[in-house]
């Protein structure tokens, strides 16, 4: 769609506009996975200073695992003082089903905050089968997550 409005998307819908300069976000990073995670956060705290994010409106906490990323997203949630949240992990598929019950569980935990909430979280727990994908998209998946937070609070801004 050549010369078409970048705010417009084929049908014609609205896309919030991505100005990240008076909001207020919190990230959750899970270490598990530091190196990859570490990658996760840096590529989105990037993208977040990029969109206009005040360093001093990002709160960036760590807890161990995925599944420990829904409850401190939960805690950020109630301080109500943040616009969007970001879940940041790696989950790497290993030989037993471990895998599926922390993807699932962790996936779902993050959505019922977000929903009992009604705070934006933008998802970005990687659910990989080796390291080697988890590192191929540890980049764009920090700078996607940054820029849903910040679209997805913009657009319940506007809803509101």
């Amino acid at each position: 769609m050549q010369g078409a409005d970048q705010n417009t998307t084929a049908f014609g819908h609205t896309v919030a506009e991505l100005e990240g300069a008076e909001l207020r976000i919190g990230i959750v990073q899970a270490r598990f996975n530091a190196a990859i995670t570490d990658r996760l956060a840096q590529s989105c705290l990037d993208e977040l200073m990029l969109l206009g994010v005040a360093g001093k409106h990002i709160e960036h906490i760590s807890v161990p695992g995925a599944l420990e990323v829904p409850l401190a997203l939960q805690a950020l949630a109630l301080q109500e003082k943040f616009d969007a949240l970001i879940a940041l992990g790696c989950i790497v598929r290993g030989e037993t089903y471990h895998f599926e019950l922390v993807a699932n569980e962790s996936g779902a935990g993050v959505t019922r905050v977000g929903l009992d909430h009604e705070i934006p979280i933008a998802n970005a727990i990687l659910t990989v089968e080796n390291e080697a994908q988890a590192w191929a998209r540890a980049d764009e998946k920090g700078r996607g997550a940054a820029r849903v937070a910040v679209e997805m609070a913009n657009l319940l801004e506007d809803l509101s």
